[in-house]
């Protein structure tokens, strides 16, 4: 079983260098909401907790991580995103133990783009009223523990794009693996040294599809016919990410060092770090900082992010029936940007 696994993170590591393009294809892909981080722990990481991700919130970095989930889990998120670009976005996910039979997830996210005016070649005026585009991905997971330190997890995702009069629909899939172990001779802390693989966003072209493509054009005086716009396929923006985590115990407290490469087809490749400090399972810290080529430099990076990421995490324990404790948990991650006053995510977690 280790065999195939190591064979596992190999094929998809060479798998994702092969997907990945260079930053001149920037622009090309569509759908790139699925890269959007709506996830509250995850988010201040900056989503470069690949190899300890856990829980429901896994299936944005690595669905591997779904498998950790002990019972029942539920998550609720909020996102304001881009702060001053009125976009917001609402998640809600569940994972579900089945026991020695692995662990089922469910998700979604829905944006809110706000109300826009209507205009047409016809009416540039803005006379036709408002409308309000409709996005939406969602994903159902299933992870699995093979081994005592081997997870593996696999996302399907359905993605929807719609205005009032055209939308585009697609099927994205995630795979990833996490390899969880122990270092040195200690009774008290399993799993300190975490290595994780992920592929995401690997699915179907989409096209842009409906009634708002079609006009009527005058071929003779006289005479008109309904003809319609040609829409262009586009692809999904795959990713190859990879990223290595370790936990310090000092007593009660816990630091975590993690680290992390991510392959974008359509943009810089990204690098990243950050820390966690952890008090018992009440209390944790978070910072993260990732980079791309150019970040640096306002006139040439690519990206609104400027790197940052801060987070916090509480967790209130409560007793759920005889002899069976459960935990609340609140959630809160800020993304600086540049323009625009940052990216916020309040979440709330449920243990049972």
């Amino acid at each position: 079983m280790k065999k195939n696994i190591i064979i596992g993170f190999a094929a998809m590591a060479l798998f994702g260098q092969a997907l990945a393009g260079n930053p001149e294809r920037a622009g090309q892909a569509g759908a790139t909401q699925l890269l959007v981080n709506s996830w509250a722990r995850s988010s201040g990481f900056n989503g470069i907790n690949i190899s300890n991700t856990s829980g429901i919130e896994s299936v944005i970095t690595n669905p591997a991580g779904i498998g950790t989930t002990k019972r029942t889990e539920l998550v609720f998120a909020h996102t304001r995103y881009l702060v001053g670009s009125d976009i917001n976005m609402n998640s809600f996910g569940l994972s579900q133990s089945l026991k020695k039979a692995g662990v089922i997830g469910l998700y979604v996210t829905s944006f809110d783009f706000g109300e826009l005016v209507r205009t047409t070649e016809d009416n540039p005026d803005g006379d036709l009223g408002t409308f309000s585009p409709s996005f939406m991905n969602l994903g159902l997971s299933y992870a699995k523990k093979f081994t005592d330190h081997i997870y593996v997890g696999t996302t399907v995702k359905l993605v929807s794009e719609a205005i009032y009069d055209v939308n585009a629909t697609g099927v994205a899939f995630d795979a990833g693996v996490q390899y969880r172990t122990n270092l040195g001779n200690d009774s008290l802390h399993t799993d300190k040294l975490k290595l994780g693989i992920a592929l995401r966003n690997i699915g179907s072209t989409m096209k842009y599809d409906g009634d708002g493509l079609s006009f009527r054009s005058t071929i003779n005086p006289g005479y008109t016919s309904l003809a319609e716009r040609p829409a262009e396929e586009f692809e999904m923006p795959s990713a190859l990410l990879m990223g290595v985590s370790y936990d310090f115990y000092f007593g009660e407290h816990r630091l975590t060092t993690l680290g992390s490469f991510i392959s974008n087809a359509f943009s810089y490749d990204n690098i990243g770090v950050g820390f966690e400090y952890g008090f018992k399972q009440y209390l944790s810290l978070r910072y993260s900082f990732l980079y791309e080529k150019n970040l640096l430099d306002d006139e040439l990076r690519r990206t609104v992010y400027t790197g940052h990421g801060v987070g916090a995490s509480v967790e209130i324990p409560f007793k759920s029936g005889k002899d069976k404790v459960s935990t609340f948990g609140l959630d809160y991650s800020y993304r600086t940007t540049n323009p625009f006053s940052g990216t916020h995510v309040l979440g709330a977690r449920i243990n049972l």
